[in-house]
């Protein structure tokens, strides 16, 4: 228990010397009273931890062990204990930070609590808090509950999708870079709990996994402690950015504590190549394992350091909020700025489509990834001599750049304002770059290149072996769902509130990418796909599937160019654009865009079609031939002997 100590210990420590220093503490004109200042940062600080425990002992179970080991039901137990501490001190948290918004302390009193009802219930902050601790009591359940395998996954991510209401709380700089703000304090607690409360499991499992079991789970875990280091580093220096703005607002007391907790990620990122390099290469080979452990007292005490700082900058005032305070708010914000956040960009002319950027980290780094694993796996092929074509790399690559220009480009900057370019980035997400991904074979390489776990556990070969021979694999595959599902959902998605969310709210936003390029990747796949899937249609079905998918994409098309009334009136009609077409005819050429730019991914994918069914029937012709050649035309001279017999009778 020595490791956990020092953790919280150090944690507890950081935590209070930071709330002095940057006076996340100090007392208020109307001050809710010590016990609301000291204690919201504390119970959030656990809540913190618990959330990580959660988080890192989950993903461990999920990746490094094998359901028919002890060490696998501890981990879960762990995760339940984490999940336990999520929810008692988010309940704490939620009931302080009501007190701190409120300037009152904490009461019995009926007053208070009719009060604090509508706050949880009434108020997005208070609902955000209620949700966060909801969440973590069903994990707590879940984590008690579910032993198996697979459903321990979906936990883990209805665990990482819990994170989204504890990332909509915290200092989120200005009102322009709120987005960015929300997605890197989402990345941060995600890829930060996993890596903290990875290793505390490691540690916690210390004496249920024997020394070769241990020699196997640590590799695991130090490749995902790489990755969630990358984003947290990767996360923190956007946060930094948006909260901090200018550089000398570096000396002040927010800055310097960002630069504190900076130092703690540098020291933390020299630990992990020590860890990874040395030590579990000696753990390996059998050596005593006491400078890992003592090693691990140090990562975890930085990382309690880290941790510490973490809960007071989220008591501390940003040099951004100062300098709003000192400058005011605006006195007379335009239309756009009310429903946007966002003051209007430039009229879109041909220059625009190269120089206007808006940062959207999660696709940035998600194409980041996928580019470096994919070239990885490619390296690693070719390596031991195996085959894997140029172009499929090319093509990977560029659909991964085409989804960083869309998410992150003109497009992100220009769609909420102008349907016609949110028409075109839906256009691409859906038909153009899932065409190129698909060709890349991108599962079909992660199966050759990824080696094979021997030992029950499930790695990323095992996890997608699983799912491409799995019954829901064999629904979605099938292609008369694969086709409604692509077609249908552009119906379902524009004439639903649906269609309001993701333009509003960024989660929406998010979660309508997923949907498009998912499921133009799984129309994309069952057409002209060389990924392995369990059943794919006759080439004359995949081209009646293809106009008639089609078919209903020009339907919705026209019926946009011929349509007299606004989607979303209040949002596109209100924006008061001076430049471009009025709302009306901007929504028109959305639907000519619809209707036209579709049309060319339609024939590459029809052309794909018919050169897979040209190259389908001249191997089955070539099959044939060495048949015959080895069986010296055994099926020809069959038939001529039946066609004798026949004559003769």
């Amino acid at each position: 228990m020595a490791a956990p100590a020092v953790l919280v210990a150090v944690a507890g420590a950081a935590l209070l010397a930071a709330l002095a220093f940057g006076g996340g503490a100090a007392p208020t004109l109307l001050d809710p009273g010590a016990i609301v200042r000291y204690g919201l940062p504390v119970a959030k600080l656990l809540m913190n931890l618990g959330v990580a425990l959660t988080l890192g002992a989950l993903v461990l179970a999920v990746f490094a062990l094998s359901a028919r080991e002890d060490a696998y039901g501890r981990a879960l137990d762990v995760a339940a204990a984490g999940a336990g501490v999520w929810t008692v001190a988010g309940g704490f948290a939620a009931l302080l930070t009501f007190s701190s918004l409120s300037y009152q302390a904490p009461s019995l009193d009926d007053a208070y609590g009719q009060v604090l009802g509508q706050y949880l219930t009434g108020n997005e902050i208070g609902r955000a808090w209620l949700t966060t601790v909801l969440l973590g009591a069903v994990i707590t359940v879940l984590c008690f509950a579910v032993r198996n395998h697979t459903a321990v996954a979906v936990v883990t991510a209805v665990a990482v999708l819990a994170a989204v209401p504890l990332a909509q709380q915290g200092h989120a700089g200005d009102r322009a870079s709120h987005d960015v703000a929300v997605t890197a304090i989402w990345l941060h607690i995600c890829a930060s709990g996993i890596w903290l409360g990875g290793l505390l499991t490691v540690v916690l499992l210390n004496r249920t996994l024997s020394r070769k079991r241990l020699a196997g789970v640590l590799p695991r875990y130090s490749t995902i402690a790489l990755i969630a280091f990358v984003v947290v580093a990767a996360s923190g220096f956007v946060s930094a950015a948006v909260r901090v703005g200018q550089l000398p607002s570096l000396l002040t007391p927010y800055g310097i504590l960002v630069l504190v907790k900076a130092a703690a990620l540098g020291a933390l990122g020299v630990f992990g190549a020590i860890q990874r390099r040395v030590l579990i290469d000696r753990v390996r080979a059998g050596a005593p394992p006491r400078y890992f452990w003592g090693l691990v007292v140090a990562e975890l005490a930085f990382m309690g350091l880290a941790s510490g700082v973490a809960a007071a900058l989220a008591r501390t005032a940003t040099p951004v909020d100062e300098a709003q305070l000192a400058g005011g708010e605006l006195t007379d914000p335009s239309p756009a700025y009310i429903l946007t956040n966002r003051e209007l960009p430039p009229e879109l002319t041909g220059t625009e489509w190269f120089t206007q950027w808006n940062l959207d980290l999660l696709w940035s780094l998600i194409a980041g990834f996928a580019i470096v694993l994919y070239l990885v796996g490619a390296w690693r092929l070719r390596r031991r001599g195996d085959r894997w074509p140029w172009y499929r790399d090319v093509l990977w690559i560029a659909g991964m750049l085409a989804i960083v220009w869309v998410t992150n480009g003109p497009i992100n900057v220009y769609e909420r304002y102008l349907f016609s370019v949110h028409m075109l980035g839906h256009m691409l997400l859906a038909m153009a770059i899932p065409v190129l991904l698909v060709l890349a074979a991108p599962i079909t390489l992660a199966l050759r290149a990824v080696h094979r776990r021997e030992d029950g556990s499930r790695g990323v070969r095992e996890w997608i072996l699983l799912l491409v021979h799995s019954r829901v694999a064999g629904v979605l595959t099938n292609p008369l769902v694969a086709a409604g599902i692509f077609a249908l959902s552009l119906w379902a998605f524009y004439y639903t509130p649906l269609f309001r969310w993701a333009t509003e709210d960024h989660v929406g936003h998010t979660w309508m990418v997923i949907h498009f390029l998912l499921s133009g990747f799984l129309f994309a796949e069952v057409l002209i796909g060389i990924d392995p899937i369990p059943r794919r249609p006759p080439y004359p079905l995949r081209l009646i599937l293809l106009l008639a998918t089609m078919a209903f994409h020009a339907f919705f098309g026209l019926s946009l160019v011929t349509g007299q009334s606004l989607l979303l009136p209040d949002w596109y009609g209100a924006m008061g654009r001076t430049w471009g077409d009025d709302p009306l005819a901007d929504q028109q050429t959305g639907g000519g865009i619809t209707w036209s730019v579709g049309e060319l991914p339609t024939l590459a994918l029809a052309i794909l079609v018919v050169l897979a069914w040209s190259r389908s029937d001249a191997r089955e012709a070539k099959r044939r031939d060495r048949a015959a050649d080895r069986d010296d035309d055994a099926e020809l001279r069959a038939y001529n002997e039946m066609l004798a017999r026949r004559s003769g009778e």
